[in-house]
């Protein structure tokens, strides 16, 4: 049942040419509880008091000077439709069944005649209202869902990319003991994206997505994955494959981030030039966060003891970067990285 409080504290707005009309309509609701009238005698004013007042309910004489109640829905349609659901009650003295009929085919949602019993005035009043309260609290409730079902869709996919991180990471630990190479990365890229002026909504999802840049290797044997010397045609070849292995696991997100993190996957590994794998694009067919990340991989790789090689010094590193500007690297994502370390 409607909550009597908030039914009589509904925002009433009426126009009626006739002063007497509007008094008298006044008295009735104020004597059953309603407190939120507003009155005009200029229909012209109706559409300005709409906005200040914002009402629940509009009344409207059907027939006045200059402008009649008709005329006057035509000007509110666009604030009524935004509204969702908002009554507007149509008073006149004239019995023709068209009348009504037009006015209701125009919006109205309920005609009431003149000479009115005030006892049905307010039983009209009332039901309006409480339609109106009802379509409210529908449309809030469906709001409320939505968003329920949005964080419910995001912490399933903030799941998702838990997980996927954690295979990376278990991948990772097969070729780094420490398991940090796939987040040096993730936190590398994101800084090299704002150095470059990239917005922080960027950076952030690139730092989430680029943790996943390696998942691949989880298909990779450990006798190629982790082995000292020098990888064969064939054992290159099969590397090369995490690359493709990854897009897979990361195929079919629905996300941005997840699909974000399937282009980093298939594609880090491509180089400016056209030279690079597996598909061998270049300059900015390359997706751009691929192209942060293959710079981030490949400094932080160089930067950090691997099991078939020593650490690089880190100026020795930032000048292969340097000399591959243009060639292996994004011209623009290098200078990002070298100002950092400037």
């Amino acid at each position: 049942m409607m909550d009597e409080q908030v039914l009589r504290g509904a925002r009433i707005l009426a126009a009626d040419d006739e002063d007497a009309n509007l008094r008298l309509m006044r008295r009735v609701l104020e004597r059953e509880g309603f407190t939120g009238f507003t009155a005009t005698t200029d229909p012209a004013q109706v559409l300005p008091l709409f906005h200040q007042v914002r009402p629940d309910l509009v009344v409207l004489d059907l027939h006045m000077p200059g402008m009649g109640g008709m005329e006057v829905i035509r000007q509110l349609r666009p604030s009524l439709a935004a509204e969702g659901w908002l009554p507007v009650l149509m008073v006149s003295g004239d019995l023709d069944p068209e009348a009504r009929r037009r006015a209701l085919a125009d919006g109205a949602k309920d005609f009431l005649a003149k000479p009115y019993d005030p006892a049905e005035a307010v039983l009209r009043i009332r039901n309006l209202l409480e339609m109106r309260f009802l379509h409210r609290q529908v449309r809030e409730q469906n709001r409320l869902l939505e968003r329920k079902v949005a964080e419910r869709t995001r912490d399933l996919e903030l799941a998702q990319v838990e997980v996927l991180e954690r295979l990376a990471q278990a991948a990772e630990l097969r070729d780094d003991e420490t398991g940090e190479h796939v987040r040096r990365v993730g936190d590398l890229a994101a800084r090299i994206a704002r150095a470059m002026g990239l917005d922080d909504a960027f950076a952030e999802m690139l730092r989430r997505a680029a943790a996943l840049h390696d998942v691949g290797k989880i298909g990779i044997p450990d006798e190629i994955l982790r082995k000292p010397g020098v990888l064969s045609a064939d054992e290159r070849a099969r590397m090369n494959t995490h690359t493709t292995i990854g897009a897979r696991i990361l195929a079919g997100g629905r996300s941005e981030l997840m699909t974000m993190a399937e282009r980093i996957a298939v594609a880090h590994h491509e180089r400016w030039d056209g030279r690079g794998y597996p598909r061998g694009l270049s300059g900015e067919a390359i997706p751009r966060e691929a192209r942060i990340v293959a710079v981030a991989d490949f400094f932080d790789a160089l930067t950090h003891d691997r099991p078939y090689r020593p650490a690089f010094p880190v100026a020795d590193t930032l000048a292969m970067i340097e000399r591959e500007a243009g060639l292996h690297f994004d011209p623009d994502v290098a200078s990002a990285l070298l100002a950092l370390h400037g």
